[in-house]
């Protein structure tokens, strides 16, 4: 092991971009990644956005051979939590030497400066090994990763039902809308990663029926506005 390199945690989603930048960054050689740190619903014990089971993560991280490490947050997509149980996470870490947290960001500029000014306060700084490209170049170049996933999560009235288990190919990528990002930037789909040149084999899972659920997202002015969202029943 090469003494030299950096500590850091991989902010991991457990789909497309996270795995993506995780390839990145373990080609480089810069970094010793020593985590995984995932956010989840404490209720349904299933990550943000995703919805992948805890367990499946687990595997995952065991096909990765990196630590899982978990943070619980509240139902409600709370600003207020998310910031607060991140930056307990960021001291922990801190604490055990790490000085870098990895994202998978592409261009969404906002939360980029969001992450480092939260990161900054705990004496972490942030890498983006995306962040930079076009987003047809960085599609591009997660294609010819070898990296496999398949779409779990889709806006209702965007991409939908009918993209729900769709691998993430070329074919795929072509059938999208003008409107619609390749990489899914704007939240347009999430996906599960399972197999490729990071993982030592490839992750078991099987998708049931998929089902459509609403949520309402309060903003900092207090508007409340309802989201409905497409999932992959992702069993184990």
């Amino acid at each position: 092991m090469n003494a030299t390199r950096k500590k850091a945690v991989m902010n991991w989603s457990g789909g497309k971009d996270s795995a993506h930048a995780l390839w990145r960054i373990l080609q480089s050689g810069e970094y010793e990644v020593v985590a995984l740190l995932t956010t989840i619903n404490r209720d349904s014990e299933r990550s943000t956005m995703h919805a992948i089971p805890r367990e499946m993560l687990a595997r995952q991280a065991e096909a990765l051979g990196i630590p899982l490490y978990t943070v619980g947050l509240a139902s409600g997509g709370s600003m207020e939590d998310y910031s607060r149980e991140m930056e307990r996470a960021a001291r922990h870490f801190r604490e055990m030497g790490v000085s870098h947290f990895i994202f998978g960001d592409i261009f969404l500029s906002d939360i980029i400066a969001y992450r480092r000014e939260q990161c900054a306060k705990v004496g972490l700084e942030v890498v983006e090994p995306l962040y930079g490209k076009t987003s047809a170049e960085v599609m591009e170049d997660f294609l010819r990763s070898g990296i496999q996933c398949r779409v779990v999560t889709t806006m209702a009235d965007g991409l939908g039902l009918d993209a729900i288990g769709r691998l993430i190919d070329r074919e795929f990528i072509a059938s999208f809308p003008a409107e619609v990002d390749p990489n899914g930037e704007n939240g347009e789909y999430h996906t599960l990663c399972y197999d490729g040149p990071l993982f030592r084999h490839p992750v078991e899972y099987r998708l049931g029926v998929p089902y459509t659920r609403s949520y309402d997202i309060k903003t900092d002015d207090g508007k409340v506005t309802r989201y409905a969202y497409c999932f992959a029943d992702i069993q184990l």
